[in-house]
Parts: structure tokens; sequence; C-alpha cells
């Protein structure tokens, strides 16, 4: 399996940045995924970090190095990470829940899978071509699905599930889709895509563009665009290079190497608000302990 990646967030108009994103791969799978801590609700980059390092641990015990059904690895993953936020406001007695949006998609083999609950989005994109695109579970896309005419912007901020909620989440999920060489997914958040059009989204990835360029400039748009008070906004792109040797995946390995870059969004105390590739890489070994030491705790309880 052969991927390209690039990502960033940055904290824009807001006193601090409540999105999280990474990856995680073994040799024959991956998982990427993004999250979007709730305004509103107390420690918002908490929910939006634990539910990413749940989905992380889970994908490392259950990525050897396949997921074997990856659809359902999602949504059990989102559901897990749900009750996580709800075990985690439990146990500290808080008033009221930590609550985040979430979108994850797994690579595998010839195929991408997926799943989302909240507004932060997913675009699978082919020659500049939009194929797929999550659905935000808010009050203005149920609007826009009964009625095309009504208003874009009606209600676009109001949710109707996230995680960290009281009740059930709603996720959905899509997939699976057969990729092509080339074939690019975004993971974004809504300060991305509340400022930049689909379409613009779309010509921005188009193949000629590199990732490592068209990702930032995606970024600073959405930044220039809003103002001075901006949301957080946060972008995760990857393109699908090759698919996996047949022959090589069949054969037996007597360990599973596995890699992650889920972190904290700001990075150390003091760092820049810009978070990219080169910081996350130095945090792995520290990423994967953690990961370690929340698999022990879970399977001592």
């Amino acid at each position: 399996m052969r991927f390209s990646v690039y990502q960033l967030s940055r904290k824009g108009g807001r006193a601090r940045n409540e999105d999280r994103m990474g990856y995680c791969y073994t040799r024959d799978a991956g998982l990427f995924a993004l999250a979007d801590g709730m305004g509103g609700h107390p420690e918002g980059e908490v929910a939006a970090q634990l539910a990413l390092q749940t989905l992380a641990g889970l994908f490392q015990r259950d990525a050897q190095p396949r997921l074997p059904d990856p659809q359902r690895f999602l949504q059990d993953a989102l559901v897990a990470a749900h009750q996580a936020l709800l075990r985690y406001a439990g146990e500290r007695a808080l008033p009221d829940t930590p609550r985040t949006t979430v979108v994850a998609c797994v690579l595998q083999g010839r195929h991408a899978y997926w799943a989302h609950c909240g507004d932060s989005r997913l675009y699978l994109l082919r020659d500049g071509r939009l194929l797929a695109r999550t659905r935000d579970h808010s009050y203005a896309e149920l609007a826009r699905a009964l009625d095309p005419s009504a208003g874009a912007r009606r209600n676009r901020n109001v949710l109707f599930t996230c995680l960290g909620s009281p009740g059930k989440p709603v996720v959905d999920g899509g997939g699976p889709q057969r990729l092509q060489q080339g074939d690019r997914l975004l993971l974004c958040s809504d300060g991305l895509w509340s400022s930049v059009a689909d379409e613009a989204i779309a010509l921005a990835l188009a193949p000629h563009q590199v990732l490592s360029e068209a990702v930032p400039a995606l970024v600073e748009q959405a930044l220039a665009t809003a103002g001075a008070r901006s949301d957080n906004v946060t972008a995760l792109a990857l393109q699908w290079d090759a698919v996996e040797d047949a022959h090589q995946a069949a054969q037996p390995v007597s360990t599973v190497s596995f890699a992650s870059t889920i972190q904290s969004a700001e990075g150390p105390a003091g760092a820049d608000d810009d978070f990219d590739d080169a910081e996350i890489e130095r945090s792995i070994r520290e990423i994967n302990e953690a990961i370690r030491r929340s698999a022990q705790r879970r399977g001592g309880k």
C-alpha cells in the first residue's frame, strides 16, 4: 500500500485550536482521521484528542496488519470514542460532556471506506472531479435535502448529533470505493469548507497540484476569506499512489509494524500554531507509548 499525505492545522481567530488530526498505518492498511472539538462545551480540544487516540488504539489492536471489516471497524470505533468521552466526563464529574465531530477513513487493499459524525467532511476526488462528499449532520443539511432552494447558511453551525452528546450518536458510513492511482481524499474541519466552496476545493486538489502546496493554499484561502473571526482550519489530504502487491501481501509476518502521527494539533507548549508533518513525525515514539499504555489500561478493566 502506497500513499502520500500532507496535513496542516491553523488556529485562525480563535483563542485555542480545538481541531485534531492524524493518521496510523500498518503495512496493509491506513487510518486517517480528523476531529473538531465543539465550542460551547468544556474541553473541546480534549474531546477531539481523546476521540482520535481511541480510534488509533483500536486500529493498532485490530489491524494485524489488515482490518477484518473496515466499515464495521469505523462504525464501532466512533461509538467507542463516544463512550470514552462519556466516561471521561463521568470520572471527573463534569457538569457537561466534552463533544467533538469526527471524520475517519480507512484505506485497505484497493478501496477506501469512511465514516463520520457531525460536520467534519471527507471529499473524494478523481482527476479534479468530486466523486463523493460526506453529508453534514446539521439542520442546514436536512433543510437542503428537503428543499434544495433552502438557504445554505441557515443553522449551518447547529448539529443534531456529535460524539459526547447524551444520546446515541448518528454515524454514517461510505464505501467501499475502489480507488484508482492518483485519487485524492481530503478530510477537513468546517473552518475550511465553510469558507471554500466544494468546486474550489476540487480545483485546488486537481492532479497537477502538489499536495504539499495545495493544502497550505486551501488553508490560507479559508483563513483569508473568514478574516479575523476565522474558525480553526484543519485539512488532511492524501493521494492513493499504488495498490499493494498481492504476492507480498500474502506473505506471513511475525510482527506487525505500526506507526501513528496522532497527537495534539497545538504541539508542545510554546510551539507555533502551524502543525505539519515535520512536527508530527518527531512525536511518533511518544504517541505509540501513550497508545500502548491506554491499551493496557483497557485490558485491565
